[in-house]
């Protein structure tokens, strides 16, 4: 099915552009037709990819600074108002490592971790969600990862951010629905500096970044879907849930402890599991367990 330039005249924002899957994200998005601004913290990288996409034929601008400054932030999204009008697309995409395993990490690069990926996906985000609401139309990429969602040695901090950032994503998706603002997740695998001495360099060889970014694409088309998590590497596609399962309604009497051990079988089992529609789903079934009715909305969106 041909898809050729999808996002002709859209504008997107991509933050650590200035190298890996960054580059490779501005890249695509502006070969796809939108006009892209190259955020990154040194102006030399992302002004060799600002200049990559206008030798292509593109439109490109360079935005100097941390996803954590809110004065930069502003002042980037300021510029790109002042430049092309509005702001279609964001892709939080800025990141940092410090591995380690938990007994011997540091607090300090706990926080970090999590305020360059949580704090700085947030502080962009906020800093386009007015104006998205606005123009009721947006849409908003989160970059997770399988350690966030499935767990890995050596990057508690990492992880924990990672997942965070599917919370975000959850709750601003539901919140930005009505507005035809759509967000979503990507969770890439890719030969980037991030990843020179986790995997083996085999791996590294059929894991070029720029087969993740095709799917990116997708996230922010108009059809784009919401509340996906999109896992890409290797030119490989495949979705992650967040699921819950059927459970078993145990009680609340003297021996429920007990009960939940020796029923775990049945609060595990996955057949029948959903996704659920918002968070208070897990509530809903749980109140109507409790009182054997059927289940109930207990909350409406404002």
């Amino acid at each position: 099915m041909t898809n050729s330039r999808s996002l002709e005249g859209k504008i997107a924002i991509v933050t650590g552009a200035g190298g890996g899957l960054g580059r490779c994200h501005a890249l695509e998005l502006a070969r796809q037709g939108a006009k892209v601004v190259v955020n990154d913290l040194g102006h030399e990288a992302a002004g060799a990819v600002a200049k990559e996409i206008r030798d292509a034929g593109g439109e490109a601008i360079v935005a100097e600074g941390s996803v954590t400054d809110e004065q930069a932030v502003d002042a980037m999204v300021a510029n790109t108002i002042e430049t092309w009008g509005r702001i279609d697309i964001l892709i939080n995409n800025a990141g940092i490592l410090r591995d380690k395993s938990f007994a011997k990490m540091e607090i300090a690069d706990f926080r970090e971790v999590v305020d360059v990926h949580l704090m700085g996906a947030a502080i962009c985000t906020k800093a386009v969600w007015g104006l998205m609401r606005e123009q009721n139309y947006g849409r908003v990429v989160m970059t997770t990862s399988s350690s966030g969602l499935y767990g890995n040695f050596g990057q508690a901090n990492y992880g924990a951010a990672k997942m965070a950032l599917v919370g975000l994503m959850q709750t601003l998706a539901i919140e930005g629905a009505k507005y035809d603002i759509r967000v979503n997740a990507l969770a890439p695998t890719a030969a980037t500096q991030m990843t020179n001495g986790v995997l083996s360099e085999e791996a590294l060889a059929q894991l070029d970044p720029a087969f993740v970014s095709p799917g990116i694409v997708h996230l922010v088309s108009a059809d784009a879907p919401t509340r996906a998590i999109l896992c890409a590497g290797g030119g490989h596609f495949a979705c992650a849930n967040v699921t819950l399962t059927e459970g078993a309604q145990i009680g609340s009497g003297e021996n429920a402890a007990a009960e939940v051990a020796h029923n775990w079988h049945s609060i595990s089992e996955r057949t029948g599991e959903i996704v659920p529609e918002y968070g208070f789903t897990q509530a809903e079934r749980e109140v109507a367990a409790a009182v054997g009715e059927p289940k109930q909305a207990l909350t409406k969106a404002d």
